[in-house]
Formats: C-alpha cells, sequence, structure tokens
C-alpha cells in the first residue's frame, strides 16, 4: 500500500491525474499453508482504499516524501513460492530486521516529511506481528503517538494492513483530520516503503 500510494502521490504531483484511487487488498487465505502453524494462525484477508487528489499549495502536502528501497541479501525471509503458491517466512530473520533495521528507516521518513518523531500523532506500520510494532514508536521518539494494533483484531493482512489499521484509528477518533502520522509498510522479499500523512 505504501509503494503504491507514493506512486500515486507522484502521479498527481507530475500532473499526470488529478485524482487517483490506491488500493490494498490481499486473501491470504488462498496462499496460507494450513499445514504451518507457524504462519497459518497470523495471516488474514482484508482491503482498504484511499483516494488521493491534488490540492492547493496553501493547504500543504498531504503525502510526504517516500522513503522506499529492499534489502536484496534477505529476499528470502518473506514470500510466495511452490505449485501451488504458498506463503512462507524466516520470521526471527524478519523480526530482527525490523526491530534493528526499521527505527531508523522509520527516523529518516521523519526527517524527510519535516516532522519530528515526537510531533506525529500516530504510528501505522505494516500489521505483521505485535511484538515488532509495540516497540517502534518509543525507539523512534514517537512518544506521544497512536500505535496502531489491528494485526491483534485482523492479523496480517498484507497489504491491507495499513490502510485498515488507519481507517479504524480514524473511525475510533484516536486520530483526526490534519494529524501527521507515520505509514511504514514492509515486506515480500524484504521490500518496505515509508511516508509521513496528513489524516484525511
Amino acid at each position: 500500500f505504501t509503494h503504491a500510494l507514493a506512486t500515486a502521490d507522484h502521479t498527481v504531483r507530475a500532473g499526470a491525474a488529478t485524482r487517483a484511487l490506491v488500493i490494498g487488498a490481499d486473501k491470504m487465505s488462498d496462499v496460507a499453508d494450513w499445514s504451518d502453524r507457524t504462519t497459518c494462525v497470523l495471516v488474514g484477508d482484508g482491503a482498504g482504499a484511499a483516494v488521493v487528489e491534488a490540492c492547493a499549495p496553501a493547504q500543504g502536502a498531504g503525502i510526504g516524501p517516500v522513503l522506499w528501497g529492499s534489502v536484496p541479501e534477505m529476499g528470502h525471509a518473506v514470500r510466495i513460492e511452490g505449485t501451488p503458491p504458498r506463503f512462507a517466512q524466516e520470521g526471527q530473520s524478519v523480526y530482527r530486521w525490523a526491530t534493528t533495521q526499521l527505527p531508523p528507516l522509520a527516523r529518516q521518513t521523519c526527517e524527510r516529511a519535516g516532522v519530528a518523531p515526537e510531533d506525529l500523532a500516530a504510528v501505522v506500520l505494516h500489521q505483521a506481528n505485535l511484538r515488532i510494532i509495540e516497540p517502534l514508536a518509543q525507539k523512534i521518539g514517537a512518544l506521544r503517538a497512536v500505535v496502531a494494533r489491528d494485526v491483534t483484531e485482523s492479523g496480517n493482512t498484507s497489504a491491507a494492513s495499513i490502510p485498515m489499521a488507519l481507517s479504524k484509528l480514524l473511525e475510533q477518533g484516536a486520530v483526526t483530520a490534519g494529524d501527521p502520522v507515520l505509514l511504514f509498510g514492509f515486506g515480500g522479499n524484504l521490500s518496505y516503503a515509508g511516508q509521513v500523512v496528513r489524516c484525511p
């Protein structure tokens, strides 16, 4: 979702479109290995979407600069493979990467947006694992931020996890329009993308 959001943002900024629909959806039950209890209990099906449109310069950017990349040497850590295709991951490798390498990337994302971590209203990570999600805000200094924990309700819905989690924070009144929110996704072949957005 964060990769697609950045692409839509760039398309609108370039003038190639005035409005774009960004959809994050995955049906993980189709690729779950139901004999692998280390992964099948984690995943869920879901979909979320956002409309991105041009705004007047005086309103300021609603979507900050993206930080994106990949970790080629860990391409095997999160994958869909085989026939029929099945989701597989090396959970401990992903956990170690996310808890050690993700915090500096999240801080860099905030720097690109010109937003101090302590000024974030919320942190919405890919909803992979509560043990990854919960400590991140503290590690980057976002001590007042609400941390999205939708993984406890919806599971890991892959591309849908960030828009679903953000939507639930808005519905609950935990964040309001204009609040700065860090979005950061990571996953398949260990690619990642993040940006700070102003809540719609």
